[in-house]
């Protein structure tokens, strides 16, 4: 018996650090959240993953955001100038149009990139239509996944896409559907 009180003794305080330990990790896990991020005209507005950076891009795209800890994974925003009496449905459907970034802006032939398009989905937000669309993007090298949104406003045509290694995928998927899908236009 004293063999046995001596070594719960000893590991007890192991123990509880341990279980200390787990307890503190799955709080700031859960305590990780999202941050906001506004246009400085109020245009539009978004939420990024907490731990992620701005980065200034010159002559990309207008906003770009990456994982401090993962800097494969990005967060872009794309406003392109459009016909103002158009709107998202004159471009096509949520697939016509997926199937067209794949073609010219994901994977456009000669750049050693092959992309499927896995799903395009349209959804209705303060009367505006936008088009949801996921990717796989196959490089040289490894494989990605992106998730996208698509909106037209008043002559612009705006693309939000989070994009990461296919590992990481299954981790990240339902916080990059959040961060998509926060996307909106404020004017």
């Amino acid at each position: 018996m004293p063999f046995l009180a001596f070594t719960w003794s000893r590991l007890r305080p192991a123990l509880v650090a341990l279980l200390l330990g787990v307890v503190l990790v799955g709080c700031s896990a859960a305590a990780a959240g999202l941050n906001s991020f506004q246009s400085p005209d109020g245009r539009y507005a978004f939420l990024y993953p907490t731990g992620w950076t701005r980065v200034q891009v010159s002559g990309g795209p207008q906003v770009v955001f990456h994982d401090l800890i993962n800097s494969d994974e990005t967060l872009s925003l794309v406003i392109g100038e459009v016909n103002p009496t158009n709107d998202l449905e004159a471009l096509g459907s949520a697939v016509a149009v997926g199937e067209t970034l794949r073609r010219t802006v994901i994977a456009p032939a000669g750049s050693g990139r092959e992309a499927d398009l896995v799903q395009a989905d349209e959804r209705q937000v303060g009367g505006r239509t936008f088009y949801d669309l996921e990717y796989a993007v196959h490089l040289q090298d490894r494989d990605r996944h992106e998730l996208a949104t698509v909106v037209m406003d008043r002559g612009r045509l705006y693309t939000f896409a989070a994009s990461t290694n296919e590992v990481r995928w299954p981790r990240v998927k339902g916080l990059f559907q959040q961060v998509i899908t926060s996307f909106t236009l404020q004017i």
